[in-house]
């Protein structure tokens, strides 16, 4: 992790350098009619676009009404004071944390394939929360990035990479349990540590797909009558290279989210009914996991609705107000993250009670099923 920390620190000081190159050359632009931003409406202020995707240190412009949503949310207290506050406190409990339950899994965890569930759980809140702070340092100084199109594209793909894969995993955890509980032969029989890993595989490819369209495309512009440069905030939808950006990111709230949701409430009703079936007191268990559940839900639900809605609202009619509410909801999976290491040892806690149940249910089917 500390290489990775002082790799991350490398091309952040290196970025700058081109940041500020393109500034300069961002000052002799000639004004021109524009599309409309993904997140605000707004006019571009085209370069001799020799290829913008190849040299990304010329930084576009894009013009906003100092009357606008855009300026409000770029100019207002929501976004240089309270967002940042919130990104700091969830740093400082859950980059800690999260690395204090790696060593947890290591002493404390029994299942070899709960703890990579676990491992791969911890990892992506830690680069997530990581990514914080360059956008902590962007928020505080009015919006203004400082630290170059190459890093402002690694932040915005971290964000939304790792909020995708946080909820994949959390899928994955429930459906292990529903099949320890509920299909307890099934769960028997299953090779759990080879399916753990290709699960964890599989997790990361969608989150290579989250990543990848914002990586590929600009995500810095400069808004002059505001004095910033915007970092992801203020996007070109009908521009060529992000025309279809809006679309990719609608599809993984659906393979992020809402996929992952669905499973985690079948998963749910379905363990906390076999329990209440099985005749003895699960009480601790079923608390335990109706807290994940909740928490999940108040975490996640939030932005994700709120994003589908903004993107709705903004190609209906172009209204692209619910932009800053949808930025401070995207705190609260932030903070799923600094909760993942403390719901990590409630349910180790009532491991054994799962284990215990996995045999009873076993034992007591076990002659009618041969």
């Amino acid at each position: 992790m500390a290489y990775l920390v002082l790799g991350l620190f490398i091309c952040v000081m290196a970025a700058r350098t081109i940041q500020d190159d393109g500034k300069r050359s961002s000052i002799k632009t000639n004004s021109s009619p524009g599309a409309i931003p993904k997140t605000f409406m707004g006019r571009m202020r085209k370069l001799n676009r020799t290829n913008q995707l190849l040299y990304p240190s010329t930084s576009p412009s894009l013009l906003v009404d100092p009357e606008d949503a855009a300026a409000h949310y770029i100019t207002g207290i929501l976004s240089t004071r309270a967002i940042p506050s919130l990104y700091i406190l969830a740093m400082l409990v859950g980059i800690p944390s999260n690395t204090y339950i790696l060593g947890f899994l290591k002493n404390k965890t029994k299942s070899f394939s709960t703890a990579i569930l676990y491992l791969n759980l911890a990892l992506s809140d830690l680069l997530l929360l990581l990514s914080l702070a360059l956008r902590v340092h962007y928020h505080f100084n009015q919006n203004d990035w400082a630290f170059g199109e190459i890093s402002c594209r690694l932040v915005t793909a971290f964000f939304y990479g790792n909020v995708y894969c946080s909820a994949q995993t959390i899928a994955c955890i429930s459906l292990k349990r529903y099949l320890a509980v509920v299909r307890p032969f099934l769960y028997r029989r299953l090779a759990k540590t080879t399916l753990t890993i290709w699960a964890c595989l599989v997790v990361w490819m969608l989150f290579g797909a989250a990543v990848v369209p914002e990586l590929l495309v600009r995500q810095s512009y400069t808004v002059p009558r505001l004095g910033v440069t915007t970092c992801h905030d203020v996007l070109p939808l009908e521009e060529k290279s992000h025309s279809m950006l809006a679309s990719l990111r609608l599809l993984m709230v659906c393979l992020g989210f809402i996929v992952p949701f669905l499973i985690c409430i079948y998963a749910h009703v379905s363990v906390v009914y076999h329990l209440g079936q099985s005749g003895r007191d699960w009480r601790p268990f079923i608390r335990v996991s109706t807290l994940v559940f909740i928490i999940f839900g108040v975490c996640f639900f939030p932005s994700s609705i709120l994003q589908i809605a903004h993107y709705s609202c903004l190609f209906s009619n172009g209204d692209d107000r619910l932009y800053g509410y949808y930025r401070l909801a995207a705190c609260l999976c932030c903070f799923h993250s600094c909760l993942d290491p403390f719901l990590c040892i409630l349910i180790s806690k009532t491991a054994t009670s799962e284990l215990q149940f996995i045999s009873l249910n076993g034992t007591r089917r076990r002659p009618t099923a041969t």
